[in-house]
C-alpha cells in the first residue's frame, strides 16, 4: 500500500496495539522514506500541556497541570471583574436600546430571571433579556414533543414562545448580555460550560457532572464550535476540553473567538 499510494506520512494509534506489534510496525517502516507519527489517545489534552521528557532512555509524555489553585483563581476572577466592566460601560447604550424595544414589543418586564445550576451544583438565579412572551414556562410541557436537541436539552426552531424582538436577540446573542450581573456578582464566569436548568442536571450521569468543577460561563468552547448545531454530548466534551486545559490564555482566545461566532450566528436559535 506505501509503494502503490506514495505514502509520505504513517500514523499508528499506539493506544491500539500491544508493544510487540507496536515494535514490529514500527521495524517494518525503519528503511522507508516515510514520516511515522504516534498517536497518544489524549483526545482531551492540547498540545501546549504535552511535553516529551526521558527518563532512564525510556521517552515518556508529561502533561503540564492546570489545578485551579488559589492564584490561579484569583487571576480569572481578576479577568473577569475588570473586563465585565469595560463590558458593562461599552455597552451601556445598547442595553437601554435592547431594553426599550422588549417593552414595547411585548408585555411583561424586561428583564428574565431563570435558576440555573452553577459549580458544584450551587443554584442561582441567571438574567436574559426576556426574549419569549410572558409566561412562556408555563408553555414548555405542551412543545416537549417538538424538542430538536439531545441529551436533558430543549432546543426547537420556529419556538412560538419567542418574540419578533426576541428572535433577533437570540440570533446575535444579545439577551445573554445582563449575564455580566452575574458575572459581577461572582456567581458566574465570562468563559466557562453553560450553567444547565435543575431539570437537566437530574439526569446527569458522573461523567457529565465533571462540566461543573468549574464556574459556568456567559461564552465558553462549545458556543464557538458550532453553538446549536451541537449535541448534548459533543457540549459536555468540549466543555472538559476546556477544563482540562485552562488557562488566562484559553479565555482571552475564547472570547475574541466569540466575536465573529456572535456576527455569524450559524447555529443559534
Amino acid at each position: 500500500m506505501l509503494d502503490r499510494n506514495g505514502i509520505d506520512t504513517v500514523v499508528i494509534s499506539s493506544t491500539a496495539y500491544d508493544h510487540d506489534v507496536l515494535a514490529r510496525l514500527i521495524g517494518s517502516l525503519r528503511d522507508r522514506n516515510v514520516d511515522i507519527q504516534m498517536s497518544t489517545g489524549l483526545l482531551d489534552v492540547i498540545t501546549s500541556r504535552v511535553q516529551i521528557r526521558e527518563v532512564s532512555g525510556i521517552p515518556l509524555i508529561s502533561l503540564r497541570g492546570v489545578a485551579f489553585s488559589p492564584g490561579r483563581r484569583f487571576v480569572k476572577r481578576a479577568f473577569d471583574l475588570v473586563v465585565g466592566g469595560l463590558i458593562v460601560l461599552v455597552g451601556l447604550p445598547v442595553w437601554l436600546l435592547i431594553a426599550l424595544a422588549v417593552r414595547l414589543d411585548s408585555r411583561g418586564p424586561v428583564f428574565y430571571r431563570q435558576m440555573r445550576v452553577g459549580r458544584r451544583g450551587g443554584v442561582f438565579g441567571m438574567y436574559k433579556f426576556r426574549s419569549m412572551c410572558d409566561g412562556a414556562d408555563a408553555r414548555l410541557e405542551e412543545l416537549r414533543e417538538h424538542n430538536e436537541a439531545t441529551g436533558p436539552l430543549f432546543k426547537m426552531h420556529n419556538d412560538p414562545r419567542v418574540t419578533r424582538v426576541g428572535r433577533f436577540l437570540r440570533k446575535y446573542s444579545l439577551d445573554e448580555f445582563p449575564q455580566i450581573l452575574n458575572v459581577m456578582r461572582g456567581e458566574m464566569s465570562l468563559v466557562g460550560p453553560r450553567p444547565p436548568l435543575p431539570n437537566e442536571v437530574d439526569t446527569y450521569s458522573d461523567y457529565h457532572w465533571r462540566r461543573m468543577e468549574v464556574p459556568p460561563g456567559m461564552t465558553g468552547l462549545w458556543q464557538v464550535s458550532g453553538r446549536s448545531t451541537l449535541t448534548f454530548d459533543d457540549m459536555v466534551r468540549l466543555d472538559l476540553l476546556y477544563i482540562e486545559n485552562w488557562s488566562v490564555g484559553f479565555d482571552m482566545s475564547l472570547m475574541l473567538r466569540t466575536i465573529p461566532a456572535v456576527l455569524l450566528p450559524e447555529g443559534a436559535y
